[in-house]
């Protein structure tokens, strides 16, 4: 006669539990900082023939933004670079709108080639241009057009993952392609452009006068004028490294994108490594420690979903 043995009784408790939609806490995974994204890097050089031969395959009318998405190769289907964060190319031709319309994720642009664009916000107009970076609150009527000769690309950054999360994603389109321009200085229609030539005069002021970090060279994190996040939910940077620099290991509890604004340099992202040139986006997942190396001066734009964490308490990293 064989008993059962407690191992056996604790198996058929677990399936009868399961059979109620009830799971013992006991058995859950190990409690571990960590997601399921992966690194992972876009290059430039293959996403930009690919954004040309999107414009010729479908209308911005017909796509409402013509964006190819930064999908993490472990996240297939969700359209997301990281759990918490989305991220895209857009390209805009001569002449064309992207209508207006609103959604509660907030949004980020940073310009990466092309003059003339332009981007409507809650009724106030602003020229784009390369190395802007360009803020778009939750809930906000946003339209672009590009009045110029040349196509026109930015990436794009949302906090989209966290409103799925909350189940709160809502979105509305204009009654209109485009907005009409209002006259107003009204704070919440003021449009918040982060103009690169200033903060590039920031980081080079910086790099004069602070030694550079050990793992992050010369870094600047972008702030309102009372010194807040411009996106409640996003920490957004722009750092340079200096020609040979190679930076020492870093971890941090947030999911960051990266943008190459210029120069070549390499990254080693847990057990992978990649090099880098102008316009490649790498991601780096959470709690993965990454080194940073300049083969020529470099300058990168980032984002994060730190803010969202330090307001949870959540944020926490290791040098």
């Amino acid at each position: 006669m064989i008993l059962d043995t407690p191992h056996l009784e604790r198996e058929r408790f677990s399936r009868d539990a399961a059979a109620k939609n009830l799971k013992p806490l006991w058995e859950r995974m190990p409690r571990r900082p960590g997601s399921a994204a992966v690194p992972a890097i876009w290059r430039y050089a293959e996403v930009r023939p690919a954004l040309r031969r999107a414009a010729e395959l479908i209308t911005v009318r017909e796509a409402e933004r013509r964006v190819l998405v930064l999908e993490n190769p472990a996240l297939s289907g969700t359209a997301f670079i990281a759990p918490s964060l989305f991220a895209g190319f857009q390209l805009i031709l001569p002449g064309e709108v992207a209508p207006a319309h609103r959604h509660t994720p907030n949004a980020l642009r940073f310009i990466v080639e092309g003059e003339g664009v332009y981007t409507t916000v809650d009724g106030g107009r602003h020229a784009m241009r390369p190395g802007d970076f360009v803020v778009t609150r939750s809930w906000a009527w946003h339209d672009h057009g590009n009045l110029g000769s040349e196509p026109v690309i930015w990436m794009d950054g949302l906090d989209s993952p966290l409103a799925q999360v909350f189940g709160a994603y809502f979105h509305e389109d204009y009654i209109r392609d485009t907005q009409s321009v209002a006259e107003c200085e009204r704070p919440d229609r003021q449009i918040r452009v982060y103009a690169w030539a200033t903060m590039r005069e920031r980081l080079e002021h910086l790099a004069r006068n602070e030694p550079p970090h050990d793992s992050h060279g010369y870094k600047l994190r972008y702030v309102d004028d009372q010194h807040r996040d411009p996106i409640p939910t996003l920490a957004v940077f722009l750092q340079s490294l200096p020609g040979g620099f190679a930076g020492s290991a870093y971890r941090s509890t947030e999911c960051s994108v990266f943008h190459v604004a210029e120069g070549r340099g390499g990254v080693k992202i847990g057990q992978s490594e990649y090099d880098f040139a102008p316009h490649d986006v790498f991601v780096v997942p959470s709690w993965t420690p990454f080194q940073l190396r300049a083969q020529a001066d470099c300058v990168l734009f980032s984002y994060s979903d730190r803010a969202a964490q330090e307001a949870l308490g959540f944020w926490r990293e290791q040098p």
